[in-house]
């Protein structure tokens, strides 16, 4: 040890500082907990605002103009003014169930279920035939002493089922052999059914909300323009000649009507008159003359003439624009479903209830001859009601399943405080272990 200088043997040897433990490595990106994107929003703020508001506003306007409407035969009847009117709303009660529970079930599980729903409906459209109740002109339309009428529900399963089919052909749609032929075979024994009872409009909604969904399912347009001329030809001849007495005089007195509106029908004359009483801003709510004695069931085909006559052309063009708002809602969640059967079911549904309107509101303005459509949202009825807002509550799924998988992430504030909470806490147990190995060294 005489070769080693003395200041060394003097000298404790330093130990090298232990390099310090990052919890995170610099090149490693802090992960951000996963969060249940689903359950951190409440179910109400999942479903389309803008489609719910335009609905409310529609069933607002119902429930005015049916008291309106009704007051005076509820009393005749009842003794009491509001008994059609309570009825109104256990009917509105009921189709609200019916929106809330469609919308919240996830729509696709309507399309395995599609054939199912078809086959009831068929069965209780041939049931009607059989046990249905005689109603007005001798038609069976109803069930259940006339609270169920398969053939609104039919209008319905249709578009489901017309969605599911159209869906799964693809580029087999415009073939003559799985595309048309089926389409026609199906759509025939539908509208046939309905047209037994018989009920026109109904039968009229169903084809033509089929046609438009087989065409923007991609369908070939000459097929589409040849089954259309042939659908045309048939009913021109069922309405002129093997068709119910009364659709005969109704077409007749239309054409005449065209040149001479003195020649029209009653109904449609009562129904001019009403918009002519009420010119621009009408008579005022609840003030209607020719509800009284002249319009035909004034609480549901005739009800949109009673708002052309209350709050004059002005009330009726709004509510015109409420329906092409809830249009163009429809169509812009059918344009960003997540998938096929979603963008045929929600565009399907979209133009049935537009078809329903439109029908509605040409006859009472003397457009096509007379039928028994009612307007939805707004004309009294139970099943009528029941179908459109089950329809609006299928629609509602639609956004709400493609809202649910696209929500945005958190805000970035709340993203950087849980990294940063996160790592702390990796820190803290990084640091407990650190002791743990000194005191066991």
């Amino acid at each position: 040890m005489a070769d080693v200088p003395q200041f060394i043997e003097n000298e404790t040897i330093a130990q090298p500082a232990p390099r310090p433990v990052r919890s995170t490595p610099r090149a490693t990106p802090r992960v951000v907990p996963a969060e249940p994107a689903e359950t951190k929003r409440r179910w109400l703020s999942t479903l389309d605002g803008y489609l719910l508001l335009v609905t409310g506003i529609l069933l607002a306007v119902g429930l005015m103009m049916v008291y309106s409407t009704t007051f005076d035969l509820s009393y005749q009847i009842y003794g009491d003014q509001t008994t059609i009117f309570m009825r109104h709303l256990r009917n509105l009660g009921v189709a609200l169930v019916f929106l809330v529970l469609l919308a919240l079930i996830d729509y696709r599980i309507w399309r395995r279920l599609a054939v199912l729903l078809l086959l009831l409906t068929i069965g209780a459209l041939v049931a009607v035939l059989l046990f249905g109740d005689n109603t007005l002109l001798d038609a069976r339309r109803a069930l259940v002493n006339g609270s169920f009428q398969p053939g609104e529900l039919a209008e319905l399963t249709t578009v489901i089922y017309m969605a599911a089919w159209l869906g799964s052909r693809k580029t087999q749609i415009r073939s003559i052999t799985f595309g048309l032929i089926p389409f026609a075979v199906l759509v025939s024994i539908i509208g046939g059914l309905v047209l037994l009872q018989p009920d026109i409009s109904t039968a009229a909604t169903i084809v033509f909300a089929a046609g438009i969904m087989f065409f923007l399912a991609g369908a070939d347009l000459v097929q589409l323009g040849a089954i259309a001329v042939v659908g045309a030809v048939i009913a021109i001849l069922y309405l002129t000649s093997s068709g119910p007495h009364y659709a005969q005089g109704r077409v007749s007195s239309y054409i005449s009507g065209t040149s001479d509106l003195t020649q029209a029908d009653y109904h449609i004359q009562q129904a001019i008159k009403a918009f002519s009483n009420g010119g621009w801003t009408g008579v005022g709510l609840g003030q209607s003359k020719q509800k009284f004695e002249n319009l035909p069931v004034p609480h549901t085909d005739s009800i949109f003439a009673v708002i052309g006559e209350e709050l004059g052309i002005l009330g009726a063009g709004a509510v015109v624009a409420l329906y092409t708002a809830l249009v163009i809602r429809g169509l812009q969640v059918a344009r960003r479903s997540i998938d096929s059967f979603g963008m045929l079911l929600a565009a399907g549904l979209t133009i049935w209830i537009a078809v329903k309107a439109l029908l509605n509101i040409a006859v009472m303005t003397a457009l096509v001859p007379p039928t028994g459509a009612s307007l939805p949202f707004i004309s009294f009825g139970g099943s009528s009601l029941v179908v459109v807002m089950a329809g609006v509550g299928l629609i509602l799924s639609v956004a709400r399943v493609r809202l649910l998988q696209n929500l945005p992430r958190r805000p970035i504030t709340e993203r950087i405080k849980a990294g940063a909470n996160g790592h702390r806490n990796g820190r803290k147990r990084i640091g407990a272990r650190e002791k743990t190995v000194n005191t066991n060294v």
